[in-house]
């Protein structure tokens, strides 16, 4: 039922900014993580296959949170979730605070053997927000034609 009534004139709208937010996402957080060789970012340690899938996945969330949030009751989950998942599947020597904070030998001996759980977790809190919004979320009613 909420999917037929996303399909409206404004759901239009909506599902073409989700895809749009998706898009972008995946190309933003996908080039700064330098998941795939680009002349702006150079990644220290190698990206496994695991990365991109992860990325994928926030990206699509984040697409479908868009689609289905509320304007002005949106809780701040969907960015908890981009933050966990971007530092999961980030290097963690090419994120210069977190090397200022712990130091590289400190990164690569704990921080890198749990960065797939850090991604995944992101994940999980991302969908957690977009399966609370789609279950508070009321689509607008659709227009009645007027009968004169």
């Amino acid at each position: 039922m909420k999917a037929r009534a996303i399909m409206g004139q404004a759901g239009i709208k909506r599902v073409l900014a989700g895809v749009a937010v998706a898009v972008v996402s995946f190309a933003a957080l996908g080039t700064v993580a330098a998941l795939w060789e680009n002349p702006i970012f150079i990644r220290m340690t190698p990206a496994g296959g695991w990365e991109i899938g992860m990325l994928a996945l926030l990206a699509a969330l984040t697409g479908i949170y868009v689609v289905v949030r509320r304007p002005f009751c949106s809780d701040k989950k969907i960015g908890v979730g981009g933050v966990l998942g971007f530092l999961g599947i980030a290097c963690p020597i090419c994120n210069k605070i977190l090397l200022m904070a712990f130091g590289s030998q400190l990164l690569l001996t704990y921080y890198e053997p749990v960065r797939i759980y850090v991604a995944a977790l992101g994940v999980i809190v991302a969908a957690w927000a977009v399966v609370r919004e789609w279950r508070q979320w009321e689509p607008a009613p659709a227009p009645q034609a007027s009968s004169s």
